[in-house]
């Protein structure tokens, strides 16, 4: 299967059109499996649902043009970073709107999404990782493929070029500095 969503990727970046419709039953469980794993550690009032957030990524993901592809892994790290933007866009939303007194829901497509109680907590988080890529770019991408994407250790280890050891270092090292950025005290 990887062979083949390499190909149509190949297929897609040489200008195939077709390719698109073909791509997306190869990857949509695997895109929804980790849409699910991310939500799952969220709390338990959390109505984004896995399918939203899928579908709002495959669109963005199809309506960039000028990507080269290489391969299943870059398509996922890259679905990762566009999960990522998805969920902080809607927790901006979702402050806005709580500056305005308005804590409506937010519609994405015909899903419902509340995400009031965390929206300031995904928003430090991108912060933070903003500040890490400043610190170190390869473990913010670590953070954000294994945090948003729900990418493994082998399959991170193969976009970035480095060893699978490397990654579980950088993961170690990420979530240190990043519990000590998000805990610190405001003066």
């Amino acid at each position: 299967m990887a062979q083949e969503i390499t190909q149509i990727l190949d297929d897609w970046k040489n200008g195939d059109e077709s390719a698109v419709d073909r791509l997306f039953p190869f990857v949509y469980d695997e895109l929804k499996k980790r849409a699910k794993a991310y939500l799952q550690n969220e709390r338990n009032n959390h109505t984004l649902q896995p399918t939203a957030l899928v579908n709002e990524a495959y669109l963005r993901l199809v309506d960039v043009n000028n990507i080269d592809w290489q391969n299943r892994v870059h398509f996922f790290a890259v679905a990762s970073n566009i999960m990522r933007r998805i969920l902080v866009e809607h927790a901006r939303a979702l402050n806005a709107q709580k500056r305005g007194g308005n804590h409506a829901k937010i519609p994405l497509d015909d899903i419902q999404i509340s995400i009031k109680k965390n929206a300031n907590e995904l928003l430090n988080i991108d912060e933070a990782l903003k500040k890490l890529s400043e610190i170190d770019e390869r473990k913010s991408l670590v953070v954000e493929m294994k945090f948003f994407g729900g990418m493994n250790q082998k399959e991170i280890a193969s976009y970035l070029d480095v060893a699978p050891r490397t990654i579980q270092r950088d993961w170690k090292f990420a979530k240190l500095w990043l519990y000590r950025e998000l805990t610190k005290e405001t003066i």
